[in-house]
C-alpha cells in the first residue's frame, strides 16, 4: 500500500483530533479526552511547541471507508533522563484499524526513533495500556522492553486539585 510519513502541520489538527478520539474509543477512555482542535493548534504549532507530530497519509484512491486520507499519527516530545541523557517520549502511536498490519505503525515508530537519534537521544519512551496485548507484542517485536517489569518503576501523575495543592508554597 502506498503511504507517506510526513511532519504534521497546523492544518492536520482536525484529523489529529479525530484520530485521538478514535484511539480513546479503542481504549474505552473517551471521557478522559479534554483537549480540542484549538488546543492542538496552540500547543503543537506555536513558537515553543509542547509536542511534535508526524502523520501517515495515503493517496485519495486508498482513502478510508469514511473518506479520510490521514490514517495514522504519532505525537512525541523531547525529555531528559538524569541517567541516560536526551530522550524522546512518544505520547501516541495510532493507525486506523482498516490500515493496520501494513507496516504503517512500524514506519511511524521508526520515524520517531530516527528523529530522536538525530536529536542526540539515547532512549525512546512510551506507555502502553495494560490490556493492549497486540500493541505490547508489536513493541516487543521491535526490541522494546517493559521497564515497569524490568526496573519496577511506577509511572506517577499529579493533576487537578492535587496539582493545585502541590503548587502552593
Amino acid at each position: 500500500m502506498d503511504y507517506i510519513i510526513r511532519a504534521a502541520n497546523v492544518e492536520d489538527c482536525k484529523d489529529l483530533t479525530r484520530m485521538i478520539m478514535e484511539l480513546a474509543e479503542h481504549e474505552k477512555v473517551t471521557d478522559h479526552v479534554k483537549i480540542t482542535q484549538k488546543d492542538l493548534e496552540q500547543d503543537g504549532f506555536s513558537k515553543n511547541p509542547f509536542f511534535h507530530g508526524i502523520i501517515a497519509e495515503v493517496p485519495e484512491q486508498h482513502r478510508s471507508k469514511e473518506g479520510h486520507t490521514k490514517i495514522g499519527y504519532a505525537l512525541y516530545f523531547y525529555s531528559y533522563s538524569t541517567w541516560k541523557g536526551r530522550a524522546v517520549y512518544m505520547v501516541d502511536l495510532y493507525v486506523m484499524p482498516e490500515f493496520r498490519g501494513k507496516g504503517i505503525g512500524k514506519a511511524l515508530m521508526s520515524e520517531v526513533a530516527q528523529l530522536g537519534l538525530a536529536a542526540g537521544c539515547t532512549k525512546l519512551n512510551f506507555i502502553v495500556l495494560n490490556g493492549n496485548k497486540s500493541s505490547l507484542d508489536f513493541y516487543f517485536r521491535q526490541g522494546c522492553s517493559d521497564v515497569t517489569a524490568d526496573l519496577g518503576y511506577h509511572y506517577m501523575s499529579c493533576s487537578g486539585e492535587a496539582l493545585e495543592c502541590l503548587a502552593q508554597p
